[in-house]
């Protein structure tokens, strides 16, 4: 699907991305992780080349092929199911960088399996992210991903595997002769934007469009962030706001595939900064039982918006990574619900222990479910001077 030449782009961007999602310098002896689905296997490769080229220490894992990980979740018992590997957590302490290849065979394998069981193996292995968030904010972690075209993504998106990566080639401007150049520059035009929102001094947002009307709170000590490398692609800018102030309905009208499950129209209504009513066209018991995963779950963890003269995503993915970027004729924004991002905290990550994320209403949870909105909207902060302000309207930011 790729030339050698749009593969060596490829990597040579992913590159781009984990230098720029972290704080500090990568050196010589580090130690990167490269995890991997066996389709995304010849860009495992280039990248594992180009790291040794680095100096750096390449780590490789392979992912569970879809029929393991159904096996696992059909089989395991409760001791399987919590199971760490030996050395895990002494790697995940080690880890100066990740870059994460999905290219899934299946996203539909694990329909059948009761979410409870997924949810408690995500929980079990949540320290580990937890070890990984906290190198990311003391800046001694980096990492990116994406997405590679496979048939099962493709015959999902309703399109064939040549349509599928075309739209991966200009999405990622694989056609440029210098994309990460290209990207440099969005990630300039980006700052720019960041920092008119990080300058006004808002009690909170509200989001309407047809079917969204919705009131978030960004709370103290918050900044947009966005554009940093972080995905490839990625074009969103947002924040992790304070979930106590959330109130209102939010509606997805995306698709979204989680887990081996699909859920259509999903409609949320919150009170008080947690979901109390849940709807959806479709997969509704699902929805219902991941948001009961644990005490964050059902709660705000990221809200994001996406310009459409940044992404030239402009049709359904089946891949979160690139319909939480999608352009198309409005945009879009997305809500995740459960675990935020310490990186949107507005002073010294190192500063930011268990005790304060609480304290300053960053929500917790080994859930990060990302549900996306592409209708027409507008979005107005409403400032602490008693003025309004419209950021958001017709797909672009307003500012």
């Amino acid at each position: 699907m790729f030339t050698d030449k749009q593969l060596d782009r490829y990597a040579d961007i992913l590159l781009w991305g984990l230098k720029t999602a972290r704080t500090k310098i990568f050196k010589k002896n580090d130690v990167v992780l490269i995890r991997y689905d066996m389709p995304a296997v010849r860009l495992a490769e280039i990248i594992y080349a180009k790291l040794l080229d680095m100096g750096i220490h390449p780590v490789q894992r392979t992912n569970l092929t879809a029929t393991m990980e159904q096996r696992f979740f059909e089989r395991a018992n409760n001791t399987q199911i919590t199971f760490q590997s030996p050395g895990e957590k002494e790697l995940f302490n080690r880890l100066n960088g990740g870059i994460f290849l999905h290219a899934p065979e299946s996203i539909t394998h694990l329909g059948h399996i009761d979410p409870k069981k997924i949810g408690k193996a995500a929980v079990a292995r949540k320290h580990l992210r937890n070890i990984l968030d906290a190198r990311d904010q003391a800046g001694d972690f980096g990492w990116t991903l994406c997405a590679f075209p496979t048939k099962e993504l493709a015959r999902h998106a309703r399109i064939s595997m040549k349509a599928y990566a075309a739209q991966i080639i200009d999405a990622c401007f694989l056609d440029r002769k210098s994309p990460v150049s290209h990207w440099q520059q969005i990630y300039r035009q980006a700052a720019s934007i960041k920092k008119r929102l990080n300058s006004m001094k808002v009690n909170f947002y509200h989001i309407e469009s047809e079917h969204v009307d919705l009131f978030i709170t960004p709370g103290e000590k918050r900044k947009w962030v966005g554009i940093s490398g972080h995905n490839i692609p990625s074009f969103e800018i947002f924040l992790s706001p304070d979930w106590r102030g959330t109130k209102g309905i939010y509606f997805s009208n995306q698709p979204s595939f989680r887990n081996g499950n699909i859920v259509r129209g999903v409609r949320l209504e919150f009170k008080k900064g947690a979901v109390v009513n849940i709807d959806a066209q479709q997969g509704k018991n699902f929805v219902t039982r991941q948001l009961a995963m644990d005490n964050g779950a059902n709660k705000v963890g990221e809200f994001s918006l996406t310009d459409k003269r940044f992404s030239r995503i402009n049709r359904f993915m089946a891949n979160t990574l690139f319909d939480e970027n999608f352009g198309g004729e409005y945009g879009n924004c997305h809500l995740a619900l459960g675990a935020s991002y310490a990186d949107t905290y507005k002073g010294n990550q190192k500063e930011l222990t268990r005790e304060k994320k609480k304290r300053l209403g960053f929500n917790d949870s080994a859930l990060h479910w990302d549900l996306v909105n592409t209708e027409k909207k507008r979005v107005v902060a409403y400032l602490a001077s008693g003025k309004k302000k419209t950021i958001y309207e017709n797909g672009e930011f307003a500012l």
